[in-house]
């Protein structure tokens, strides 16, 4: 089957009827990378698979260590994705930071290396500039929904405080590159 059927296929199945909000996300965030995927040239399929997957881990029948890139990652490789695949879901958006707040950091860096590139650049932008019913939002909007949503003291708001910086320049490169 077509990587991006099946990508489309399993997102659907796990997360449509458990998560509906978060399935909408998803779905937004698929069709933000599947309209921005000419910036990545042969890597397209890449980024959409990724962009359909990235939120995996949430899905209440992959939960495992609580920490949905590294569940998403680790499920995606016993169902066979490429690893590199799982990779781009393990570190999208920032993930690190709140790997190391979850005292994860040495395990995902262990399990998937972190890329750094124009695709996982674009996954992170579709990410972080989609809100969480799948409207557009900057980056800025999308982080203080962020904030607003899991409170000034949650563990999620608090690696955001860290990760910004990383973030915005990622997202700015998928502008610069949107322009050119």
């Amino acid at each position: 089957m077509h990587q991006l059927e099946t990508a489309a296929e399993i997102a659907e199945r796990h997360l449509a009827k458990a998560l509906p909000r978060r399935w909408s996300h998803v779905r937004a965030v698929a069709a933000k990378a599947t309209s921005i995927a000419w910036i990545v040239g042969h890597d397209a399929e890449t980024l959409t698979a990724a962009a359909w997957l990235h939120d995996i881990g949430y899905a209440p029948d992959i939960v495992d260590t609580g920490f949905h890139s590294l569940d998403g990652a680790r499920w995606l490789v016993r169902a066979g994705a490429s690893h590199r695949l799982a990779a781009l879901v393990a570190h999208h958006s920032c993930a690190s930071y709140e790997a190391e707040l979850r005292g994860l950091g040495d395990v995902l860096a262990a399990e998937f290396p972190r890329e750094e590139s124009a695709t996982s650049d674009a996954l992170w932008f579709a990410d972080m500039t989609t809100g969480p019913d799948g409207q557009d939002l900057s980056v800025a909007e999308r982080l203080a929904e962020i904030r607003e949503r899991y409170g000034p003291q949650h563990l999620v708001t608090r690696f955001w405080r860290l990760a910004g910086p990383p973030l915005f320049e990622a997202v700015k490169r998928t502008q610069d590159r949107l322009s050119d």
